[in-house]
């Protein structure tokens, strides 16, 4: 579903994000497992456990530079199961233009401590503005170790969220999201929809081609690592190629 605004009621509209956007930072913000379907137990049990070298090679800095950013990895039920949030970012965007990501972006003043709950409040505000998902739909249930990203010198907190009570999604701003889409973790699993994606620089890494996306960079090699230390992997031909050029 696309959400679309009128010049008419962009200032009302604009008045009521602001609004939403403060009442989520004022509210009680946690992380729990409660009620939690079963399926998404081994994911919070590897939340619970993963160490930040088990899930990628690139560190956030020990000096602590670097943009503080935060994702949504948000697992709902779909028609065909378990399913994952995933959107494609804007072509004309300087950062990451046209790449199929997690929701997310960097941490506001207004979401408060970095070390804390700051994370938890970028990751469903991002996710808000750019899918127009109700945040108060999302139970947060884990939060994986710092990653980075060093092409955009990102500090990335993954959160990991339960859909409990699915609202509609779709672009809100064509400028930021080219599209909002969900994806079966059966399709992630699926030999046939994976393979290692090479980039002209020498760098490699896992690849998904599904929902007529190809999904690679950092948001498949976070896929990727959930799905090992869930125990969902199954094997796939690592050495099945998928090209970028360097727009990439």
């Amino acid at each position: 579903m696309t959400h679309t605004h009128t010049d008419t009621h962009a200032d009302t509209d604009a008045a009521v994000t602001r609004a939403t956007h403060a009442a989520v930072t004022r509210a009680a913000i946690d992380v729990t497992t409660a009620g939690l379907p079963a399926w998404l137990d081994p994911v919070a049990q590897a939340a619970r456990s993963v160490r930040p070298q088990q899930l990628s090679r690139f560190l956030p800095p020990e000096s602590g530079a670097g943009r503080q950013s935060a994702v949504l990895i948000l697992f709902g039920d779909g028609p065909r199961g378990p399913e994952l949030l995933l959107m494609e970012r804007s072509g004309t965007l300087r950062s990451h233009p046209g790449q199929p990501s997690f929701p997310g972006g960097s941490l506001d003043p207004e979401d408060g401590d970095q070390a804390t709950t700051g994370p938890l409040r970028a990751a469903l505000r991002e996710a808000e503005e750019e899918t127009g998902l109700d945040p108060r739909g999302v139970q947060l249930f884990g939060v994986l170790p710092r990653l980075y990203i060093p092409v955009s010198s990102f500090v990335v907190t993954p959160v990991l969220g339960w859909w409990r009570a699915p609202s509609p999604v779709g672009v809100v701003d064509p400028a930021e999201t080219a599209r909002v889409f969900t994806v079966p973790v059966a399709d992630l699993t699926d030999p046939a929809n994976r393979a290692t994606a090479v980039h002209p620089s020498g760098h490699s890494g896992p690849a998904f081609l599904v929902e007529s996306a190809l999904v690679w960079g950092f948001t498949a090699g976070v896929i990727d690592r959930i799905l090992h230390y869930a125990g969902w992997e199954r094997p796939w031909d690592r050495a099945r190629q998928v090209p970028l050029d360097w727009r990439a």
